[in-house]
């Protein structure tokens, strides 16, 4: 599933119905920071494209929104972090970085980098990086 998230529902609601329009079926989840909305992957092109360009649309709109929002939300950032043992929380960063990240990684990927730096501050290793790697491969 690709998976798309929104801060504002309205704005959300607009994406299930271009999705809608198309076609394309959507799973609505909630999430502790916002909604998200999950399409198959297995979408054709042309309709991964159309529904790219309206979320990139969708979230000028979000980002309007964010900043003329009042009481500092604005700046509210974070990422939720799942450790080995399943607890959850919540990293807080500064909006400009958050920002920085979105603007060239996916969830998927800024999960998995969050989730190598649990891991590797949780069972820390000292040997060379290619030391480190070469087990690595190994065990997967």
């Amino acid at each position: 599933m690709m998976e798309y998230i929104f801060f504002d529902a309205s704005l959300r609601d607009r994406f299930v119905e271009h999705a809608k329009g198309l076609g394309v079926a959507c799973d609505l989840q909630d999430d502790n920071m916002g909604w998200v909305v999950a399409v198959p992957e297995d979408l054709a092109d042309d309709l991964v494209e159309s529904l790219e360009a309206h979320y990139d649309e969708l979230q000028e709109t979000q980002s309007d929104l964010m900043s003329q929002s009042e009481g500092g939300l604005k700046r509210l950032a974070g990422f939720q972090l799942v450790l080995p043992d399943g607890q959850t929380c919540m990293v807080p960063l500064q909006h400009d970085v958050a920002n920085r990240l979105l603007s060239c990684f996916s969830f998927e990927e800024i999960q998995a980098l969050f989730d190598a730096v649990v891991r590797s501050a949780l069972n820390p290793k000292n040997s060379p990086l290619c030391e480190i790697l070469r087990a690595d491969a190994k065990a997967n």
